[in-house]
């Protein structure tokens, strides 16, 4: 997972360093070479811990490209001697980025430094953080392997969402341990367990188990507490269990038939998130397993060109549990209806489709703008649904077609133009949720127009790429200097927009959506910016200014990078 690893101590760390320093002399290995700071052909610098800003010793330094790799000496120090380029074979030189590794650290692309010979460069190295922790069963007793999960809170498309980490088991201590953990939010919880002992199991009498446990010791996901992490903190978290009857659970299937391979999910008090599993059992057609004491919804669905889905509410209290029959409904198609308000008559955009057996031109809606929808839950993202391919080449029509009940965002991206409103039923689509329930869908009314606003402005600090030289050559960058982002404000019809930064430091934007955005710029780009959530943006207030963008405006405006330790 991107976020979220077990403990690996880099016990390759040797070879690659032996295989780096094989296209460096003795000299750059070493990293004790000349010392002359105002010298051409020497690379060098220090790597510091990013929290304590102390140096770093034996830290692994390498080009990007791995044709260059030396180890810090015991102050943090490196140097690499730059090689003299051949121009007859027109070879690059010196390396072009610099990156630092070390067991105890993470290991993020975005604190490579460019490799200016002649300057004093400092890369940073972020401590991982960690979380441990003990599972008991008793006072006396420990849990030994017991699978504990993690979940990190990740912003996908803009929306924080818990998303699954790995799972370690505990040892014969009871103890576990994460590692490797980026600053963050996380959530533990402990998988479901049967006591199959055989001392303890009978044929024919209670069965027992271990039912999940959300740290530190609540019944379900949505009530487990959060667990923020700073760079280099270790937490630890303790957890108890419960040895718990469990009773078998049968729920028919009336009018269905499901595939053995469909997941059937199990929610605590409506609440989804990990932990419990039933079931299905295509024989007998009806899903079936075992479940503790509780208050459960369970849900199936069923999938392809039409789809439904089932949920039925049980309650376990002692006894086993038969039914309620669940009952599949035929999942909602949702049209689309759309108003074109654009003042150019003349765009010349042109798009094709194929239906496997021939090609035919897309026209109207169809041609510029994309429409789907994604559940409105903050647990790891499920699936949705786009809109329905073209039947034919005289298909205009703007269908989502298989949407079980549930709430939505609805997501639009056009290439003409901006979406000006989206809205069904009076509730406004572009800040509030869809939802679908049992019945028919009323259609959503969507607005274009073309009146964009413009922007441009520069942003301070951006250097341009170092000029070649005789004795050093340097590859062409091809990733922009910094990124710049226009994070609408709450309750502003602005659109979420990124733009490149060139090298000289400058951004530009013809079709901005008329809105007020925030504007922010980084160094590289931000995949996990929570840009929908009003609440976690907050900590960027003073970190941009507020621009205001009127149809048809140009607006210029002055950035300065906010760093990646902010």
């Amino acid at each position: 997972m991107a976020y979220v690893y077990p403990r690996i101590r880099h016990k390759t760390l040797v070879l690659v360093v032996g295989f780096a320093l094989g296209y460096v002399s003795a000299e750059q290995a070493s990293g004790q070479g000349q010392a002359s700071d105002d010298r051409q052909d020497i690379v060098h610098g220090t790597v510091v811990n990013a929290v304590t800003h102390e140096p770093v010793g034996r830290a692994l330094v390498c080009s990007s490209d791995n044709r260059f790799a030396t180890l810090t000496d015991g102050e943090g120090h490196f140097q690499f001697t730059v090689p003299e380029a051949n121009p007859n074979l027109g070879t690059v030189s010196g390396p072009s980025w610099l990156m630092a590794r070390k067991p105890g650290f993470l290991d993020d692309p975005n604190t490579q430094v460019e490799a200016s010979p002649g300057k004093d460069l400092t890369i940073s190295l972020v401590p991982e953080a960690l979380i441990t922790g003990r599972v008991i069963v008793s006072a006396s007793d420990l849990a030994e392997g017991i699978n504990v999960q993690i979940f990190a809170r990740q912003a996908q498309d803009g929306t924080p969402r818990w998303m699954p980490g790995a799972s370690v088991q505990t040892n014969s201590n009871g103890e576990f341990r994460f590692a490797e953990l980026r600053p963050g939010a996380y959530k533990l919880v402990t998988q479901e367990l049967m006591d199959n002992d055989p001392a303890d199991t009978v044929p024919g009498s209670q069965l027992y188990g271990f039912p999940p446990v959300y740290y530190p010791g609540v019944a379900d996901f949505a009530a487990a507490s959060t667990i923020p992490l700073t760079a280099g903190q270790t937490f630890q978290a303790d957890f108890s269990l419960l040895r718990q009857p469990y009773y078998p659970v049968r729920i028919p299937l009336t009018n269905a038939e499901l595939n053995g391979g469909t997941p059937i999910v199990v929610s605590v008090r409506g609440q989804r998130g990990p932990g419990y599993s039933l079931g299905y059992n295509a024989g007998k057609k009806r899903i079936e397993g075992l479940l503790p004491n509780g208050n459960y919804l369970v849900g199936a669905e069923t999938f392809g060109p039409h789809s439904s889905t089932g949920a039925v509410n049980i309650a376990v209290a002692g006894l086993p549990v038969e039914g309620p029959s669940m009952v599949l409904s035929n999942n909602h198609s949702i049209i689309l209806n759309v108003k074109e308000e654009f003042t150019e008559t003349n765009w010349s955009g042109s798009a094709s489709w194929s239906d496997g057996k021939r090609i035919f031109s897309l026209h109207g809606p169809r041609l510029y703008l994309q429409v789907s929808v994604e559940v409105a839950d903050d647990f790891q993202p499920q699936p949705g649904a786009t809109i329905r391919p073209p039947t034919g080449p005289n298909d205009d029509s703007l269908v989502i077609e298989n949407v079980p009940p549930g709430r939505y965002w609805l997501r639009l991206s056009s290439s003409r133009g901006y979406v000006a409103a989206a809205s069904v039923g009076g509730v406004d689509l572009l800040y509030q949720p869809l939802v679908v329930g049992p019945g028919s869908t009323e259609p959503i009314e969507i607005t274009m127009r073309d009146d964009n606003a413009e922007i441009e402005g520069t942003v301070a600090g951006v250097t341009a790429q170092p000029a070649l030289t005789e004795r050093m050559v340097y590859a062409t960058l091809s990733s922009p200097r910094a990124w710049v982002y226009g994070i609408p404000l709450p309750d502003s019809p602005g659109q979420f927009t990124q733009l490149a930064v060139s090298d000289e430091g400058k951004f530009q934007s013809q079709t901005m959506a008329p809105g007020v955005y925030r504007l922010l710029a980084f160094k590289s780009t931000q995949p996990n910016l929570p840009y929908r959530d009003a609440e976690a943006m907050r900590a960027y207030d003073t970190k941009g200014p507020v621009v205001h963008l009127s149809a048809g405006q140009k607006t210029s405006v002055n950035l300065q990078i906010i760093s990646n330790n902010e």
